[in-house]
């Protein structure tokens, strides 16, 4: 795990919200608040989709949603002059990324060991602040997957000109 902090937080917002750059991320759990507090439940519900619409196929696969969906409404309530309060995102790679993350690290780790690859954002007290994580389905003292995942994570960041710091 490390903790990453951003340096621009308004570049980041207009990545953030106005690109496709987080979209391939599922949405776990999210809350924002301004005037007041929205939550935000990442679980998907295929169902509410007819097998013709084009979200069907990704809400039917993955137990969320890629922050794709949701993005345009996250847009809609942080829009506006005042800065929300706080606000807070919870990210897990998708099945096919996270066995396609193991598999370019050449990991001892199979894609049935890690039950996810997490990316968590936080904004509050006007810092915003980067959290990575791995979660197993197994005990291991092997922190590889871990350490690469961390730097997989400033790279992608890099590579989309999102400045940061390493707090830990």
């Amino acid at each position: 795990m490390t903790a990453l902090s951003i340096l621009d937080v308004k570049e980041f917002m207009n990545i953030f919200l106005r690109t496709d750059t987080f979209d391939s991320f599922l949405l776990l759990e999210g809350s924002i608040t301004t005037c007041m507090t929205y939550l935000l439940d990442g679980h998907a519900k295929a169902d509410f989709f007819s097998p013709e619409d084009a979200p069907y196929s990704l809400a039917s696969q993955e137990p969320y949603i890629p922050f794709s969906f949701v993005r345009p409404v996250c847009f809609d309530i942080i829009k506006g002059k005042r800065t929300p309060s706080t606000f807070k995102f919870v990210f897990q790679l998708s099945s096919e990324n996270q066995k396609r993350t193991i598999a370019s690290i050449n990991s001892n780790f199979s894609s049935e060991d890690i039950s996810g690859m997490y990316l968590n954002l936080k904004y509050q007290n006007q810092q915003l602040t980067c959290t990575t994580g791995v979660s197993y389905h197994m005990f291991s003292m092997d922190k590889s997957l871990e350490h690469a995942w961390d730097d997989m994570v400033k790279l992608f960041f890099r590579k989309h000109k999102i400045a940061f710091e390493t707090l830990s």
